[in-house]
């Protein structure tokens, strides 16, 4: 039986069917329609074989994108108290993060901004002379946030509400009004910023594509609906030459999207989802978090779903499902560097004769340390033959060390890490290498090569990309990824070992098998996963979202047109006339000085 949204059932058991999922059989390229029956809707985008692993093509001059995140990609840092003169009291250095990386594709390919908070606050005489060389050097545009309302917003709202709701810890939250009032401030202020931009786009004539990233700005989108006027975003007149630009929205969530059981406990359940439902497009990393989004829309808001999205405010909100991914090429040069070969023979020498497992991880309650190192104990204990030939080295990077459910998890991880070690080790041999610290780039791409295993068992993820990371690596080794079901990721890289990180026994399965997979699978299990990250990269998830954007923009225009043109026929002969009811494909707008 359908569910109650009439989403069509997955036929893999690892990648759930939707059709903006890439695989080599459905490639992203190929989405099919994505308006309802009532709308007239040209679709000529069926494509098969080979297409899936190109990189998709935009069209440069149909539009302009403005990307907008909590951050803008750049650190601004204050020299203030230095020797420095005024003008140069303040450095900037641009950010290497997975986002940057995504869009750089959309950067070459059409006009770009992006805007963002600036992550400081400033005196107002400093703030143009920031903008300026912001806009000039990086075409960024900044959003200024007291610390109060930045703080109260990030800290407040996004990442001690929306954070742990969306990751299924709805214990964790702990709701105060005046956080929700900052984090609508903030928005409000990005809406003032974004707005600007746009009507200065549309002005020119420029058609505009906005981007809005993550959780942090869910009520953008609904706040720039109303700024903009429609007769300056969406009017279509008979005279090209005097047509202003069009406006689109779209919106992706780099986290999951819980089910609608979990997410109606939000006090502000129905302000978060209206806002979102502005967008044109909503993009999450899988199928499963886009049904829920669907679910929660029609249990709190009373919308019917539809396949692929939902209807509103005379609109089609399309939902789809755009696996992210890395850059392989970056991990796989690092891995040619000398400095990294170097690492690599001393870590070889270090651990020769013994399996390494490696897992890398912020040590967050979402990423499941302490089911991971559970398993381990559950392995060495059930395995004995395997102590002394296995070592797990863990990195767990610091993250809000000042959060006292943060400051409990580290003490729950310490107190593990020496009681297996204390039971399993010797003088000479120790089951867990743990590091409660950031590692380099070149260091972490070493242990990537010289591991045996990657072991991920996070309770929820929206992703997780270091198990991306981790097969980029692989080449020469072909390790095997045991990964959690419950990230993003599992519905993508055929070819992991998949498990339940809540069930213990299961995952210290998944580690045995890890250690005694012959050579031949464990090279066919790397080509199905090599050949996944490798074609479907960040710069393909970015291009494909930006090109699915573009041709929502002009597939709303024909119909804008068709409407337009109904209309004036109507006006024209009046109410009892027949009306034209050609097809959309072959419409052609007719001049304004038609006679009548």
């Amino acid at each position: 039986m359908a569910d109650s949204n009439h989403l069509t059932t997955s036929p893999h058991p690892l990648r759930p069917f939707d059709l903006f999922t890439p695989s080599p059989s459905r490639p992203a390229s190929a989405a099919a329609s994505r308006l309802p029956a009532s709308r007239a809707h040209h679709s000529a985008r069926n494509s098969a074989g080979k297409e899936g692993s190109q990189m998709p093509t935009l069209d440069a001059k149909a539009s302009r994108l403005i990307v907008v995140s909590n951050r803008l990609p750049i650190t601004i840092t204050s020299h203030a108290d230095s020797e420095l003169v005024d003008q140069n009291s303040y450095s900037f250095k641009m950010s290497s993060g997975g986002l940057v990386s995504a869009l750089s594709g959309c950067k070459k390919q059409m006009t770009f901004s992006w805007i963002g908070w600036t992550g400081l606050d400033v005196p107002e005489n400093d703030k143009p002379k920031i903008e300026n060389r912001l806009s000039e050097e990086y075409s960024c545009k900044a959003v200024w946030l007291s610390d109060e309302v930045a703080d109260k917003h990030y800290n407040g709202f996004s990442n001690s509400i929306l954070w742990p709701l969306f990751h299924y810890h709805p214990g964790e939250m702990n709701f105060v009004e005046s956080h929700w009032e900052a984090y609508k401030e903030a928005n409000k202020k990005f809406a003032d910023v974004v707005h600007k931009d746009i009507v200065q786009a549309i002005d020119r004539g420029e058609d505009v594509l906005v981007w809005v990233q993550d959780y942090h700005l869910m009520l953008l989108p609904m706040m720039l609906r109303e700024l903009l006027n429609p007769s300056e975003a969406d009017r279509v007149t008979q005279n090209p030459a005097a047509k202003k630009g069009k406006v689109s929205i779209g919106f992706f969530l780099h986290t999951p999207f819980p089910s609608s059981e979990i997410y109606r406990i939000l006090p502000v359940r129905r302000e978060i989802l209206l806002g979102i439902l502005h967008c044109d497009l909503v993009g999450f990393h899988t199928y499963d978090y886009g049904r829920h989004f669907l679910s929660s829309c029609t249990r709190i808001l009373g919308l019917p779903a539809m396949p692929n999205g939902l209807a509103f405010a005379g609109r089609y909100v399309h939902v789809g499902s755009f696996p992210i991914g890395i850059e392989p090429t970056k991990f796989q040069e690092a891995l040619q560097t000398p400095s990294v070969q170097k690492r690599i023979q001393v870590l070889e020498q270090r651990f020769e004769g013994i399996k390494v497992i490696v897992g890398v991880d912020r040590l967050d309650y979402i990423k499941g340390v302490p089911q991971k190192l559970h398993a381990l104990d559950v392995f060495l204990s059930e395995h004995p033959e395997w102590i002394g030939k296995v070592v797990l080295v863990q990195v767990a990077v610091p993250s809000r060390q000042d959060v006292e459910e943060y400051q409990n998890l580290r003490s729950n991880v310490n107190e593990l890490v020496g009681r297996i070690n204390g039971r399993f080790g010797t003088v000479e041999y120790m089951p867990i290498h743990f590091l409660h610290r950031s590692v380099s780039f070149d260091e972490l791409c070493a242990l990537y090569a010289i591991s045996d295993a990657c072991l991920v068992t996070s309770p929820r993820d929206g992703m997780n990309l270091v198990s991306y990371e981790y097969v980029a690596c692989q080449e020469k080794r072909h390790g095997c990824m045991i990964l959690s079901e419950f990230t993003g990721a599992a519905h993508s890289l055929n070819g992991s070992i998949i498990v339940n990180p809540w069930a213990t026994d299961q995952v210290a399965d998944g580690i045995y098998r890890a250690m005694i997979m012959d050579d031949e699978q464990r090279k066919e299990n790397f080509k199905k996963l090599f050949s996944y990250v490798s074609k479907f990269t960040a710069a393909h998830w970015g291009l494909t979202f930006v090109a699915e954007m573009q041709r929502i923009l002009k597939e709303n225009d024909l119909v804008d047109r068709e409407e337009q043109y109904q209309q004036d026929l109507l006006n024209k002969h009046g109410q009892g006339s027949l009306v034209d009811h050609r097809p959309l494909d072959g419409l052609q707008i007719q001049e304004a000085d038609e006679e009548s």
